[in-house]
């Protein structure tokens, strides 16, 4: 692809740009553009007419005037890891803010700003190095600035919850291509519309985080288990879970088993569950929590032991690497059902690549405690998540794969509770799944706000909530 005449701004406007920003400006043929327009989810492939490179707030204000002086789409790229492909664009301008990575810890005042482009062992990274967390996710390659505008959930959310729930402030470019700033006190509504609704009303520059003491390591690790042990342990972990402290969370995932060095040779390859449990405070203490889990079944390997946290984050890295082929589906449940134990267990048995996984996620404790209302993200009475990851490389099987994914979701929808997590949404412009990872009364609230900060919907390639007209 290159710029041609039909292209809607004229080369002098690009020599413009460059000069009003610090970060690089590429446009189709030049060097760099194809691996700029590349994002996680290999099944996304689009041709920006232009991408500036973002390297400050500067640069995003040029960048969105630039976009709305000359009618292009908008597509904001951080780590560039959503499953929905909404980093890129076809034919529009992308804001790459992925060299935007700078992570600045305070470390009596506990809190963090955090740069867009910064993923989450650029953040966990600096924070441990002062004995200091705050909530994330699972893979340490996923973007911060995502995983925090549709909420963020992980590891340690039971004792801390939501990612959101420990934002402090940002920085936002609006679309009118000016900066602002929103905290509970300076824009609130503003501030409470991002905190779960997406990137619809701005491009963060800055985020800034509450942060969590955590020195020394943690307990945690995989206990593995043949596939058709599954139903049985899956229900024990279950029960254990209902009354477990706050400080353990608990990730279960079903998959082919990875060639991972703690897994004996003969089971690589081989179906199996992993429980994954973390113990979040004083690994002696987590021995005494954890032992009624590592009591379960007849593991084929039991690999939980202490660990710097920043090692245990990047240990699954494997499971999500960049190019392969997404598609995925997701429901809570205020109770995992033997049913639908049964029914994950079954398609599990079905997973026909080595990246496909079934990942169940405990919630509650600390998630719970927040009002529903408080941030966009309202699956607050959930116990559990569960997120179907159809993962695959051969174009060939795109529809088997999709299929897969699909039937699961269908068999579980009897047993969840009807709410979606919008970061896990696959399809873009489905407006069923949007509200349904929102309820209708945060939908409209989130309506609202959309019609007051961006009421030509500038900002719309992403989980979109449309202003009013």
């Amino acid at each position: 692809m290159a710029l041609t005449e039909r292209q809607p701004f004229p080369l002098e406007a690009v020599d413009e740009l460059r000069g009003l920003v610090r970060g690089g400006v590429l446009l189709p043929g030049e060097t760099g553009y194809d691996d700029a327009r590349r994002i996680w989810n290999g099944l996304i492939d689009c041709y920006p007419a232009i991408i500036l490179r973002a390297h400050g707030a500067n640069d995003v204000m040029q960048g969105v005037r630039f976009a709305r002086e000359y009618d292009l789409e908008i597509a904001v790229k951080g780590g560039g890891h959503n499953v929905s492909g909404s980093a890129v664009c076809d034919g529009g301008l992308v804001l790459d803010c992925a060299e935007m990575q700078s992570v600045r810890i305070d470390p009596v005042a506990k809190t963090a700003r955090v740069e867009p482009g910064a993923v989450l062992h650029d953040f966990d990274v600096e924070a441990q190095a002062h004995g200091l967390v705050t909530p994330l996710g699972f893979i340490s390659t996923t973007g911060v600035a995502g995983l925090t505008l549709g909420g963020g959930f992980g590891y340690l959310s039971r004792k801390w919850g939501l990612t959101v729930d420990n934002l402090r402030s940002v920085d936002l470019v609006t679309a009118t291509g000016e900066l602002v700033h929103a905290s509970e006190t300076e824009n609130p509504a503003l501030f409470w519309a991002i905190r779960g609704g997406g990137g619809n009303f701005g491009v963060v520059t800055s985020f800034e985080f509450s942060l969590h003491k955590l020195a020394g390591p943690v307990l945690c690790g995989p206990i593995m288990y043949d596939l058709k042990d599954a139903p049985a342990v899956v229900r024990d972990v279950v029960a254990f879970m209902a009354d477990a402290p706050d400080e353990v969370s608990c990730l279960v995932g079903l998959r082919n088993a990875p060639p991972a060095p703690f897994l004996p040779l003969a089971w690589h390859g081989k179906p199996v569950l992993a429980v994954t449990p973390i113990y979040v405070g004083d690994p002696d203490t987590g021995e005494a929590a954890l032992a009624p889990l590592r009591a379960i079944g007849d593991p084929i390997v039991d690999a939980v032991a202490p660990r710097p946290y920043t090692v245990f984050q990047s240990l699954f890295d494997a499971a999500g690497l960049p190019g392969v082929r997404n598609y995925w589906q997701s429901h809570y449940f205020e109770e995992l059902t033997e049913e639908a134990i049964d029914s994950i267990c079954a398609h599990a048995a079905r997973i026909s690549t080595p990246e496909s996984t079934i990942g169940l996620l405990t919630l509650g404790g600390a998630v719970a405690d927040v009002p529903t209302d408080a941030t966009p993200y309202p699956h607050r009475e959930a116990t559990w998540v569960v997120n179907i990851q159809s993962r695959w490389n051969d174009p060939e099987t795109d529809e088997a794969q999709m299929d897969w994914a699909q039937s699961l979701s269908l068999a579980l929808e009897p047993h969840a509770t009807g709410g979606v997590y919008v970061n896990f949404i696959s399809e873009r412009d489905d407006e069923t799944q949007v509200r349904a990872a929102y309820g209708a009364d945060t939908y409209d609230r989130l309506v609202d706000v959309k019609t007051t900060w961006d009421p030509d919907n500038v900002f719309h390639l992403n989980q979109n909530i449309p202003p009013r007209t």
